[in-house]
């Protein structure tokens, strides 16, 4: 589960440093709070919901101490350079795309399309009811189709898919 909360971390956080701190968050209160897990559930739900509590409850201590809001939905990635690899340069368009969506949407498509999560299940670890799920999902995917490349948009009218 570790690289599962830490990717979530990261999703929320886009820092490093933050994810490490969520994930280490998540499970102090997991396993201080380890008799609330009832037994039968899915364990990543609970953990992924508990990480969204904690950042939640960060964002607003955030809000009161700095007078700041949610993180800039515009910050982009920074990437070394390191591999010039097709995959990778494909790899940072699309993830400099879904971070380009508001921060709600951001994470329900990371928990849908990363985590294969299933709607009811996001529902769940965001605590919103299943049609505002599908409703952010939609929104998502016509923002993304709005920002494909000027190619994939031909391809898309010539009927052509790649």
């Amino acid at each position: 589960m570790l690289p599962r909360l830490w990717r979530y971390g990261w999703v929320l956080s886009r820092q490093k440093h933050v994810a490490d701190d969520l994930v280490q968050a998540t499970c102090v209160r997991a396993l201080e709070r380890a008799g609330q897990f009832a037994a039968g559930t899915r364990l990543d739900r609970w953990l992924l919901s508990i990480m969204h509590s904690i950042w939640l409850n960060e964002l607003r201590s955030q809000r009161v101490r700095q007078g700041q809001g949610f993180v800039d939905a515009e910050q982009e990635l920074s990437f070394d350079g390191e591999s010039q690899a097709q995959d990778q340069v494909l790899a940072a368009q699309v993830i400099k795309r879904v971070n380009s969506l508001p921060e709600a949407q951001r994470e329900t498509v990371f928990l849908a399309y990363v985590e294969g999560l299933s709607y009811k299940e996001i529902a769940e670890v965001l605590h919103i009811p299943v049609g505002t799920v599908m409703s952010r999902l939609a929104a998502a995917r016509l923002k993304l189709a709005e920002s494909a490349p000027a190619k994939a948009q031909q391809d898309k009218s010539s009927g052509e898919r790649r």
